[in-house]
C-alpha cells in the first residue's frame, strides 16, 4: 500500500507536477493532492481529452504531464494515444497514471473483468511500457520507465490497483447541502411514479442505476421496465435512441452531469433523431459523486440554450422540491425529444444494491418491450 503523498512527492522529485485525467474511484485519494495547485489541474471530459490536453501541454513547455484514468477509460483514449502521441506519429512522452479495475489478481464487478484481464495487452499494443505499482517499492521500477519517457519522447504508463492507494488528506468538497434541493433518489421515486406501466426506463452508470434499483426493490409495484447501465459511461443516451427507435412506447433516459459531458456530442444526435417518445433527465449536482464528489462544472453550463441547440424540442428546468410533482407531470407528457435538468444535493444512502446478473437484466428488459 501508498500514501498519495509519498506519490505525489515522487512525481514531482522527476519534474512531474501537471495532472489531468478523468476522476476514478481506486485513484479517488490522489486528486485532492493534484487540487492542491489547481492551475496545474484539469478534470477533463473524458479520457481522450486528457491525453491531448496532455498532449498540448508537454508542445507549450517541453514538460512530462500526467494523465489518470481508469482502465476502463482507455478506450477513449486509444485514438489519441495512437494517432497523435505515438512514437510514429508526434512522439509526445507522458505519465499514464492508471487505475486498475478487474484485476485479474482481484475480485471486482461483472463490467470491470473484461477490461481488467486486457488492460496490460492494450498497452503492450500501443508500445506503452508500463508497470505495476503496490508499493514504494515500484517506484523504483517506475523511475525507469520515467527515464525511458524522457529520453524516446514516448507515453509510459503505471498500473495500480484497488485499495493500493490509502486515504492520506481530506477531500475539501465545498458542498452546501439545500434544504430546498431534492436528493437523486427522491427524484427517482417520483418519476416512477409518474410513468406509465409500459415506459422504457435507462439509468446511467454510478449511483443512478443503483438507486433505481433500490428503488424498484422497495415498491416492486412500480411501473416501468428498467435497464440499468454498469458501465460505458456517457453512453446512457446513446442506448436510450436506440432503444426509442425500436419501441413506439416511452423512453426515459435517467441521466448524470460527468456521463453527459464525457459524450456531449450525442446530444446532437438525439436532437436530430429522436422521436416523439424519448425524454431525457439530467441529475445535476456538479459533481462526479460516485467516484468522490470531483467538481464537473455543469453548474455553469446553459443546459437550456444547449438543449435547444441540440435540436430537443423542450426544456423543463426543476430547482426545489415544490416544483417536483407537477413539472415531472408536465415532462412527462410533453412530446419528445424533450430535455428535463434538476438540480440535486450530493448524497446517496448507504450499502446499495449492485446490479449483478446482467445476463438476466438484459433478458428480463427485452422480453418486456
Amino acid at each position: 500500500m501508498i500514501y498519495p503523498k509519498h506519490f505525489i512527492h515522487f512525481l514531482r522529485k522527476n519534474k512531474i507536477d501537471f495532472f489531468t485525467g478523468v476522476p476514478d474511484s481506486v485513484l479517488k485519494n490522489l486528486i485532492p493532492h493534484f487540487e492542491k495547485n489547481k492551475k496545474k489541474h484539469i478534470i477533463s471530459a473524458n479520457e481522450g481529452n486528457a491525453i491531448a490536453i496532455a498532449a498540448g501541454y508537454h508542445l507549450s513547455t517541453k514538460k512530462i504531464p500526467c494523465v489518470y484514468l481508469q482502465n476502463s477509460g482507455l478506450g477513449n483514449a486509444i485514438n489519441p494515444l495512437a494517432s497523435i502521441t505515438h512514437p510514429k506519429v508526434y512522439s509526445i512522452p507522458m505519465l499514464l497514471v492508471v487505475g486498475w479495475r478487474g484485476s485479474p489478481n482481484l475480485k471486482d464487478e461483472p463490467q470491470h473483468k473484461v477490461k481488467g484481464r486486457i488492460t496490460k495487452k492494450l498497452l503492450t499494443l500501443l508500445g506503452i511500457k508500463h508497470c505495476v505499482i503496490k508499493s514504494r517499492k515500484d517506484f523504483k521500477s517506475l523511475s525507469r520507465l520515467i527515464k525511458v519517457c524522457k529520453s524516446k519522447s514516448q507515453p509510459v504508463a503505471c498500473l495500480i490497483e484497488n485499495k493500493t492507494l490509502l486515504a492520506d488528506f481530506k477531500y475539501n468538497i465545498k458542498n452546501t447541502i439545500k434544504k430546498n434541493i431534492p436528493k437523486r433518489i427522491d427524484i427517482i421515486k417520483n418519476i416512477i411514479d409518474n410513468i406509465n406501466s409500459k415506459t422504457n426506463v435507462i439509468a446511467t452508470t454510478g449511483f443512478t442505476s443503483r438507486e433505481l434499483m433500490e428503488v424498484r426493490k422497495n415498491n416492486k409495484k412500480s411501473k416501468g421496465n428498467d435497464f440499468y447501465m454498469v458501465g460505458g459511461m456517457g453512453h446512457s443516451s446513446s442506448i436510450s435512441l436506440g432503444i426509442s427507435l425500436g419501441s413506439s412506447k416511452s423512453t426515459l433516459c435517467l441521466d448524470g452531469d460527468g456521463s453527459l459531458l464525457m459524450h456531449l456530442g450525442s446530444m446532437a444526435t438525439v436532437g436530430f433523431f429522436a422521436k416523439k417518445n424519448f425524454k431525457h433527465v439530467l441529475f445535476n449536482n456538479n459533481a462526479h459523486e460516485s467516484v468522490g464528489g470531483q467538481k464537473t462544472n455543469a453548474k455553469f453550463i446553459n443546459f437550456e440554450k444547449l438543449s435547444k441547440a441540440f435540436g430537443y424540442k423542450k426544456y423543463f428546468l426543476i430547482k426545489d422540491k415544490n416544483q417536483l410533482n407537477s413539472k415531472i407531470k408536465v415532462f412527462m407528457r410533453a412530446k419528445g425529444p424533450v430535455f428535463l435538468e434538476i438540480l440535486i444535493n450530493q448524497g446517496s444512502i448507504k450499502n446499495l444494491m449492485r446490479p449483478k446478473n446482467l445476463f438476466s437484466i438484459k433478458k428480463e428488459f427485452m422480453k418486456k418491450i
